[in-house]
């Protein structure tokens, strides 16, 4: 089968982020490559050196990545054109993933029961970047 894996840009927080994702999910990194480490890349400003060129976090079946946009090349803008969704197995990992995305973020709309049957929030977490969480007991239990 084939997945789509997020890819996220970041202007030099990728190392932060990541390991924020990684306490809010478990896990452990797949991959870490720093640009000091990467052929090429001898003659970046030393404060590039130590950051992020490529970074995998196993989630479930998916795999989060991301990297941090070197300043001589077009910084990232934040917006609103993509969110990340998370589907939980329940109620509680739900409201525990949403809590945990929202310390230091924004809370969009809180957790709550949608009218199409999903338990769902959304929020923008501390390094602008927009999740979509929901628990669908439908699909967590089929009859």
């Amino acid at each position: 089968m084939t997945l789509v894996n997020p890819y996220l840009n970041f202007n030099g927080t990728t190392e932060e982020a990541f390991n924020f994702y990684k306490s809010v999910f478990g896990g452990e990194f797949a991959m870490v490559m720093r640009f000091k480490d990467t052929p090429g890349c001898e003659n970046m400003p030393e404060v590039e050196q130590n950051h992020i060129m490529h970074i995998a976090l196993p989630i479930g079946s998916n795999v989060i990545m991301g990297t941090d946009v070197p300043k001589s090349m077009e910084q990232v803008t934040f917006g609103s054109s993509v969110s990340l969704s998370v589907s939980v197995d329940s109620r509680e990992e739900a409201n525990r993933v949403y809590n945990a995305l929202a310390d230091g973020g924004k809370a969009t709309m809180p957790m709550n029961d949608m009218f199409w049957g999903d338990y769902y929030g959304m929020l923008t977490d501390k390094f602008d970047i927009q999740w979509m969480i929901s628990y669908s007991e439908k699909y967590a239990n089929p009859a």
